[in-house]
């Protein structure tokens, strides 16, 4: 079972992926350097560094689906999201 704690919700515009909040420094609609070719290769099982642009935290995705990105560590703290 996927632990829902590693995810994170993110929007896809034109060729664009957004996430509406970042999970480390809160900041507002931050455009990840992801294309759609990535997020298709995540699903294929190919793991990508994703370095967030507002503050330089970086992450590994393991997965993705249609609507969240699935992290190898928690991204969300319970209450505080």
């Amino acid at each position: 079972m996927i632990p829902f704690e590693n995810t994170w919700p993110y929007e896809r515009i034109g060729q664009d992926v957004y996430v509406h909040s970042c999970p480390f420094c809160h900041a507002a609609n931050v455009l990840l350097p992801l294309k759609l070719k990535d997020l298709s290769e995540l699903r294929e099982g190919v793991k990508k560094l994703l370095v967030f642009p507002c503050c330089r935290n970086k992450e590994t995705l393991v997965d993705a689906d249609q609507d969240y990105l699935l992290a190898g560590r928690p991204l969300r703290r319970y209450g505080k999201e």
